[in-house]
């Protein structure tokens, strides 16, 4: 099997790991970096073209897109499925993940837990918005961040309105979420690999900080998920259509609240804190796909 792994630095753990993985696995591999390929559209021959040569006999693709480059990592994802290659994110599963507000209201819809969440059109009326997530303190995002930038803690009424306000003098679209104080700080990464939890990781901010972003110099450590937490999970993945996804969530007195569904986690993490090969996990679920005709996880109605 031939596999690309479209990905902007070859050096980074994922990277490496997806690369070591299929070659463990007897697969032949190649790091493509998306934003250098040349997407050409011809009457029932689709193509790329990387650096001068079009890329042939691909079998399977492994997207690792960054948020910045959303739009056009999605292109080159979709040309690969015209190409009738086999992709573990679909480019529009991945196009619904990177919009939070979409992903949200996918996921109520479902009927899955989540904090109280609230989005307007630059309303003035902060002391509504607040009330509406049951007051101060509250979480207040941007709905283009990523890897904890643009989240704020908002401890009382006045500076919450003060940041919201802030916010939309800026033309910046946020979200305002409850705070939920007994996660004390905390969250659970659950990776999920075609239907199936296959490694899970608790998150701990540090001391003074209430995001857990091992980015943000939080620590990890194995976990066991209870069978909600488990369920919740991979119901997450499913309801945005990827077999691929990190689904992170607060642990809270109503039970499991999710916080994102990610359509490109990172590895590094989540190997180190439970030892398990996730990487391999991946390619497995290439190798149990690309001979077969592809399935689609969701109902057209979900892609609307």
């Amino acid at each position: 099997m031939k596999v690309v792994v479209l990905s902007r630095n070859a050096e980074l753990y994922s990277t490496k790991r997806l690369v070591e993985a299929s070659k463990q696995r007897g697969h032949s591999v190649q790091v493509v970096d998306h934003l250098k390929c040349t997407i050409v559209m011809e009457k029932n021959k689709p193509s790329i073209i990387y650096n001068g040569t079009t890329l042939e006999g691909v079998d399977a693709i492994i997207p690792r897109i960054g948020a910045s480059v959303t739009f056009y990592g999605s292109a080159v994802v979709r040309q690969f499925e015209m190409m009738k290659v086999f992709t573990a994110v679909e480019s529009q599963a991945l196009m619904r993940s990177r919009d939070k507000l979409r992903s949200m209201q996918i996921l109520s819809r479902a009927g899955l837990g989540l904090p109280k969440t609230v989005f307007t059109n630059y309303s003035k009326d902060t002391d509504s918005i607040l009330n509406a997530v049951g007051g101060a303190p509250v979480i207040i995002k941007l709905l283009e961040g990523t890897q904890g930038l643009g989240v704020v803690l908002a401890e009382n009424q006045k500076a919450a309105s003060s940041v919201i306000e802030a916010f939309h003098g800026l033309k910046a679209r946020v979200i305002v979420q409850e705070f939920v104080k007994e996660a004390g700080g905390a969250d659970i990464r659950a990776f999920v690999v075609d239907g199936e939890v296959v490694g899970a990781m608790k998150r701990q901010g540090k001391e003074g900080e209430f995001r857990s972003n091992l980015h943000r110099g939080g620590s990890s450590s194995i976990i066991k998920l209870s069978r909600s937490e488990k369920s919740t999970a991979i119901s997450a993945a499913k309801q945005m259509g990827l077999s691929v996804a990190g689904v992170d969530m607060l642990q809270s007195s109503r039970g499991p609240l999710i916080l994102e569904v990610n359509s490109s986690p990172g590895l590094e993490g989540i190997e180190k804190s439970t030892g398990i090969n996730i990487a391999g996990k991946i390619v497995e679920f290439l190798e149990r796909n690309v001979s077969k005709p592809k399935k689609r996880i969701q109902k057209d109605k979900i892609n609307a």
